[in-house]
């Protein structure tokens, strides 16, 4: 499977989160060809800082294979992961990092600081940016969109 076939159920994921009027982020944990692992944001639903969509992802990753150690797994996100989602992400031994589109503010890989450049619980994380990139942006700009029309 291509990360542009994984990348489609993030992006489904982050529909949902446009949905609940929550900022479209969506992401997907794989692992043996397989999702292990789903989440979209949740913040403002939960009114949890944390509730990130690669945090709800994680940990429901966690859940099935029962173990936080999730070695050799990708991570595919629409958006660029913050320095929280960077760091957990690192802790669970995640293999691979793959998003759509950067994160001008708060992006935690290389946009605003990057917390994966240097990897000090393991090896270096293998980092694809840019699969689809464009789906990715939309879903943001519908969402701000309608935001501003409010």
């Amino acid at each position: 499977m291509t990360h542009e076939h994984w990348m489609q159920f993030a992006i489904k994921e982050a529909e949902k989160a446009l949905e609940k009027g929550e900022v479209p982020i969506g992401a997907v944990v794989v692992a043996e060809n397989r999702i292990i692992g789903r989440g979209h944001n949740l913040v403002e639903t939960l009114q949890d800082a944390t509730a990130h969509a690669e945090m709800l992802a994680i940990t429901a990753a966690a859940g099935t294979m029962a173990s936080w150690r999730l070695e050799g797994a990708t991570l595919y996100v629409t958006v660029e992961p913050c320095p929280m989602c960077s760091g957990a992400m690192l802790l669970s031994r995640i293999a691979t990092l793959v998003f759509g589109t950067e994160e001008a503010r708060f992006g935690g890989c290389g946009s605003v600081s990057n917390v994966i450049d240097k990897n000090p619980f393991g090896p270096p994380v293998e980092l694809v940016i840019g699969v689809q990139r464009n789906e990715c942006q939309a879903l943001l700009q519908e969402f701000f969109k309608k935001l501003r029309q409010k």
